[in-house]
C-alpha cells in the first residue's frame, strides 16, 4: 500500500515532469527562427506597437499592445547563446561573426571571412517558379552582404526550400532554413541555420515595404543567421531587421504561388508552407 510519504514523491515527481515540459516547449519556441521571432508572444514583445492578432492575421483593427504574458520568452540571451556579436566595424573594415550555440538544427558550411567584398551588387534567386532578382544594399548592409555572399558561394541554399508564406494581412515568403520541408508537418522548419550569427545592420528608417528583402531573426538581438523573408504588400514592424536589399524581378511569382494559399499545420498565425512549393535551386551574388 503506498505511503503518504509516497504520494508526496510521485506528486513531486510529476510536477517536476510537468516543468520540463513546458521548459522545453519553451525553448523550441525560442529557437525557431522568424521574422519577429515566430511566435505570437514575441510579436507583442518586439512589435510593441500593434498586438499579434492585429499584426498577424486577425482581421480586427490595430491595438495598442498588451502586457506580455508570463509564457513570453525572455528579451535577454541566455547564457547558452554566448558572447554577443558586435557590429561592422568601419575603422577596420571587419565583421564579427559568432558561433550560434543555441542548440538548433545546422547546416555547418564555415565561418564567412572578417571582411567583407564589398563588390556585390545583386543577389540572384534561381527557383523552381522562376528567377528572383535583388539589388543589394551592401554599402548599408556590408556584413550581412558578406555573409549571404558566403553562403551562396558555399552552395548552402541550393535545394532548400520556402516554408512560410502569410497571408494579406501578413503578405510575405520566408526562405534560407536549408534544412526545412516545407510540408507543413515538420516542426523544426524554420529552426535551421548556419552555426554563426552576426549583429543586424541597416535599421536606421527601415521600411517593410512591398519589395524589401530582409533578414529573419529571433527574438534577441545579434540573432541574424541565414534566414531572410521577401516583403510582398507592406508589414507594420519595427525597425529590428537588417533590410538586404530591394527586389528588381520576380514578385509576379510570387504574388501568384501566394494566391494559391498555405497548407495546413501552419503555425497559427495564418502562415505556413505554401502549397505551391519555392525551391532555391541556387543563389548567385554578382558584381
Amino acid at each position: 500500500m503506498a505511503t503518504g510519504k509516497d504520494r508526496q514523491k510521485q506528486l513531486a515527481r510529476e510536477h517536476h515532469e510537468r516543468q520540463m515540459q513546458r521548459r522545453a516547449e519553451r525553448e523550441t519556441q525560442r529557437k525557431r527562427v522568424a521574422i519577429i521571432g515566430t511566435s505570437v508572444g514575441v510579436l507583442v514583445v518586439v512589435g510593441g506597437i500593434f498586438t499579434a492578432v492585429a499584426v498577424i492575421g486577425g482581421n480586427k483593427a490595430p491595438q495598442a499592445a498588451a502586457t506580455p504574458s508570463p509564457s513570453t520568452p525572455p528579451s535577454s540571451a541566455p547564457p547558452s547563446a554566448g558572447p554577443a556579436p558586435k557590429p561592422y566595424n568601419a575603422a577596420a573594415d571587419t565583421c564579427d561573426y559568432v558561433a550560434d550555440n543555441r542548440g538548433g538544427p545546422v547546416k555547418d558550411v564555415g565561418m564567412p571571412p572578417a571582411k567583407p567584398d564589398k563588390s556585390a551588387k545583386t543577389m540572384t534567386f534561381d527557383t523552381n517558379q522562376g528567377n528572383i532578382v535583388v539589388k543589394l544594399a551592401t554599402d548599408k548592409a556590408p556584413c550581412t552582404v558578406n555573409s549571404m555572399a558566403y553562403l551562396a558561394k558555399k552552395k548552402y541554399f541550393d535545394g532548400s526550400k520556402c516554408h512560410r508564406m502569410g497571408p494579406d494581412a501578413f503578405p510575405m515568403l520566408q526562405c534560407g532554413d536549408p534544412l526545412a520541408k516545407a510540408d507543413g508537418k515538420n516542426a523544426t522548419d524554420g529552426q535551421g541555420g548556419p552555426g554563426f550569427r552576426y549583429a543586424e545592420e541597416n535599421l536606421t528608417g527601415a521600411k517593410y515595404s512591398r519589395g524589401v528583402i530582409a533578414m529573419a531573426k529571433a527574438q534577441d538581438p545579434g540573432t541574424t543567421g541565414s534566414q531572410f523573408f521577401i516583403v510582398l504588400g507592406d508589414l507594420s514592424l519595427p525597425p529590428q531587421y537588417t533590410v538586404l536589399g530591394t527586389v528588381t524581378k520576380g514578385l509576379d511569382i510570387l504574388d501568384k504561388v501566394r494566391k494559391k494559399g498555405v497548407m495546413e499545420g501552419g503555425m497559427g498565425d495564418g502562415t505556413g508552407a505554401p502549397k505551391d512549393p519555392v525551391e532555391l535551386k541556387h543563389v548567385t551574388i554578382s558584381g
